[in-house]
């Protein structure tokens, strides 16, 4: 029995990649996500950076709930199944008139995971449309197999490592995904992606929390997940606790600790090992 995706959508799903437009949060709770998350950056003086964008749910407890959604995990179980870890989450942000873009790449190109069976929810905090940079994705290239890949680090590339496939992508092919705030979108972890640059006046901002089924494994180094439904019989991830309250310095420890292991998974083989790493722009993966 599905829970709230359709059966027709369970086939785009697994015939193209992708699903989008799933209102997930209300408009009172989207605003007030927006709201807790600038009031935060108003309070330290500056936008989230480096490591503050990712494995945020470990930092506040609002980010935290976010990724137990009942509504979002209700579409991820329809899809994978009812034994789900949150593997990490990453904040996407395009500030007003943000030359940042995503060059076209595969998600699983770097982050060590033994099988495809990853998904993103990708949660607009704002509206993310053609005008401010939205995420396309090329249908159904989630069949392919892992594709090669080449590292640019270029100076505006919001990737890791600035990693594009290295071949030539058929961009006419390619679908937008415009999102209203509160919506979310679906998209697997070899689906070929990217994004353009913000030229409007306003931020753009979405939050990707990536789920995997507990039979997942990482084969590149130790890693640690939040476990947000049903039962770990693997366990083969530590589990993450969950904060009890915002910015707790046990929690801002642990985030430190464990957002360097990460790091070191997915700058391997390169002279990064750390999210900052003195960039100029610090580093996203999306």
């Amino acid at each position: 029995m599905l829970k709230t995706l359709s059966e027709q959508q369970v086939r785009q799903y697994k015939q193209q990649g992708y699903l989008s437009k799933i209102k997930v949060l209300s408009a009172e709770q989207t605003h007030e996500i927006r709201q807790k998350l600038e009031a935060f950056e108003t309070a330290q003086g500056k936008p989230l950076n480096g490591s503050q964008r990712h494995k945020t749910h470990l930092l506040f407890t609002w980010l935290n709930e976010l990724v137990r959604n009942s509504k979002i995990l209700d579409a991820i179980e329809d899809l994978y199944g009812e034994n789900i870890l949150c593997w990490t989450t990453n904040f996407f942000i395009k500030e007003a008139n943000d030359p940042g873009f995503v060059s076209w790449h595969q998600d699983s190109t770097y982050w060590g995971l033994s099988s495809p069976d990853v998904i993103t929810a990708w949660i607009a905090l704002s509206p993310s449309n053609h005008t401010n940079g939205a995420m396309a994705i090329i249908p159904g290239t989630h069949m392919l197999e892992q594709l090669p890949h080449r590292d640019s680090f270029a100076k505006n590339n919001l990737l890791t490592r600035g990693q594009e496939i290295a071949m030539a992508v058929n961009e006419a092919e390619a679908v937008t995904l415009e999102l209203e705030p509160g919506e979310m979108s679906l998209h697997h972890v070899r689906i070929i992606h990217g994004s353009p640059p913000n030229p409007s006046a306003d931020r753009r901002i979405g939050f990707a929390i990536r789920y995997i089924p507990t039979f997942v494994k990482q084969i590149e180094g130790d890693d640690s997940a939040t476990l947000v439904r049903g039962t770990d019989a693997y366990k083969t991830f530590a589990h993450e606790p969950r904060p009890t309250k915002d910015l707790d310095p046990e929690f801002v420890a642990l985030h430190h600790s464990i957002t360097e292991k990460s790091a070191k998974i997915l700058y391997k083989d390169t002279k990064i090992d750390s999210y900052d790493a003195s960039m100029a722009n610090p580093k996203q993966r999306a």
